[in-house]
């Protein structure tokens, strides 16, 4: 095993560590009004139902578009779209129409309202499950009512952010499959 130096480091900036998932760029619809936002902030709380708490400020557009019509779509973009990505996170649904900027294709859901974005890897319709963290800690939790994933790349190329305007890339997979009790997977 390997022994690292360690120094301090400041708690602020933690995120760089801690936040390894995907970003993600979350669609939302309400009485007509669509937009898109670059989310980094999400996490799996529960397999059945599937359950994904999203944090969403309460300053950004699309906090009350999905407050008020409980539902989203959870789209997962690839590496390819990371320059749409930032953009969708550099701007403001309540100014620009952000689908017709990026040239992004609205797609038609299955179950909620809110448009999937064509363009990326996978779309997690989601209807909002338990608000009562919403108030306090601007915490949505969703539940994944359908999932539309892509047939090719079995593992797609996703980007993560690590603060201070710097994205890591996904890489390598490498599986430990055999070495899991089947209970564990």
């Amino acid at each position: 095993m390997k022994n690292y130096k360690k120094r301090d480091f400041p708690v602020d900036t933690v995120r760089r560590f801690l936040e390894p998932g995907p970003i993600v760029l979350i669609s939302s619809q309400y009485k007509g009004e669509s937009n898109i936002m670059t989310l980094g902030w999400q996490t799996v709380i529960s397999f059945e139902p599937s359950l994904v708490t999203c944090f969403i400020w309460d300053q950004n557009y699309s906090y009350e578009l999905i407050r008020k019509s409980k539902e989203c779509v959870i789209n997962l973009p690839e590496v390819h779209m990371l320059d749409a990505v930032v953009a969708i996170g550099n701007s403001t649904g309540a100014e620009i129409d952000k689908f017709e900027k990026l040239d992004l294709t609205q797609a038609k859901a299955s179950i909620v309202k809110a448009p999937m974005i064509k363009e990326c890897y996978a779309n997690f319709e989601c209807k909002l499950y338990d608000s009562k963290l919403i108030k306090n800690y601007s915490l949505f939790v969703f539940e994944v009512v359908k999932a539309h994933v892509a047939t090719s790349p079995r593992y797609p190329k996703t980007v993560h952010y690590t603060g201070d305007g710097v994205f890591m890339l996904s890489g390598e997979h490498v599986s430990r499959k055999k070495q899991f009790r089947p209970e564990c997977l």
